[in-house]
């Protein structure tokens, strides 16, 4: 029999957050976001949730055949674009659209054979300075594409580096707008936290009217999988959204610790008081953080309690003081929905952790066995 843990992907929830984003930016497009292996849910695993998207956005031509496999004949994004010539090709024969970001790839493009010209997305540089092109060359960039008979339709996008935070979008917004206003092409603005939290409908007038993105694209992606972008500020249930995955596990073993035991590699934690514990099959091995300290939130039962000493590879663990009758076979939630329906946000975990929602869903253990339910 395997070990008990489990991840569970919940479509249903993929598809509550994809409306939800619709609710919060019902003029636009929607690129979900499958980069990263659908953010280490799985891109097969997510595509029946999320196939009510106008586009799938992703990285590499591996991911976009995978999508085209399942069925997909809308829309695709390469969103850092092609990285050599002969990707061209590949995005020839699988209609992908791809984003251009700097001159490289417009040589590239200049140099291509084909009878089907390439819809591209032009990227500026507004002010996170990893991709695009500055606000001085975007408009050379632009015109140097438009002139390529190897080019169809040319979109303009950029993204937002602080959406989530007080800085805010207005700064870049104003330098988009400024460098494209009479350009031709749909825009792809909003990243998950601009959506949330600079789209009209969704954020009432509490912003400032610069504060607001209308995009004819969206491209969400934490927010689909039940994860706040502005954590702490917001949570993913303040923001109405549901966990995309659950991963539990279940107790395999009880001690009752007397005053002055310790628990785990390095004693790190010392009973204060006599207390029962369990453990849990679960560890750094299979993707839960080995950073996470005493103290970090879980469910026995769907009960909250508190993680004991140190992660070690292959179990941890809990604090059964709060949790009645648990023992060997109970329930643990390390993030995600319990049976009983409390939800455990992936994003407290993280934040114990001292890291991100993304981190932990992109960490998956290949050995942890994942079922997909409605």
């Amino acid at each position: 029999m395997p070990r008990p843990i489990q991840a569970t992907i919940h479509t249903e929830a993929l598809r509550h957050n994809l409306e939800r984003v619709r609710e919060a930016a019902p003029d636009a497009r929607v690129w979900a976001v499958v980069k990263a292996n659908a953010y280490g849910h799985g891109i097969e695993r997510v595509f029946e949730g999320l196939r009510g998207a106008d586009g799938f956005a992703l990285l590499d031509l591996e991911e976009a055949q995978r999508v085209r496999a399942l069925g997909w004949r809308g829309p695709i994004l390469l969103l850092e674009g092609v990285f050599e010539l002969r990707d061209l090709e590949l995005c020839s024969r699988l209609g992908l659209w791809h984003t251009v970001h700097c001159d490289e790839q417009i040589d590239m493009l200049a140099t291509h054979k084909t009878n089907v010209p390439h819809r591209v997305f032009l990227k500026m540089n507004s002010g996170m300075n990893r991709l695009g092109f500055t606000p001085l060359r975007y408009r050379a960039a632009w015109t140097r594409l438009n002139a390529l008979p190897q080019v169809d339709e040319i979109s303009l996008i950029t993204h937002f580096s602080d959406a989530d935070g007080a800085r805010g979008v207005a700064e870049q917004m104003a330098v988009f707008a400024a460098v494209t206003q009479d350009l031709p092409g749909e825009r792809s603005l909003s990243n998950s936290a601009a959506i949330l939290r600079h789209s009209l409908p969704a954020t009432g007038a509490h912003q400032p009217p610069d504060a607001y993105v209308a995009s004819d694209w969206v491209r969400p992606g934490i927010v689909i999988y039940g994860s706040a972008p502005d954590f702490p500020e917001n949570s993913a249930a303040s923001w109405r959204l549901q966990p995309g995955m659950t991963l539990a596990s279940k107790i395999i073993a009880t001690q009752d610790l007397a005053t002055g035991s310790s628990v785990g590699y390095g004693s790190n934690f010392v009973a204060e008081q006599p207390m029962r514990i369990g453990v849990v099959a679960c560890g750094y091995a299979d993707g839960y953080p080995r950073a996470c300290p005493t103290g970090t939130p879980i469910l026995v039962n769907g009960v909250r309690t508190r993680t004991l000493g140190r992660v070690s590879m292959d179990m941890l663990a809990v604090d059964l003081t709060p949790v009645a009758g648990a023992g060997f076979g109970s329930e643990v939630t390390l993030w995600g929905r319990a049976a009983n329906g409390v939800v455990l946000g992936i994003d407290e975990v993280a934040q114990s952790a001292g890291t991100v929602g993304y981190e932990l869903m992109c960490a998956l253990a290949p050995r942890v066995s994942v079922l997909v339910t409605d």
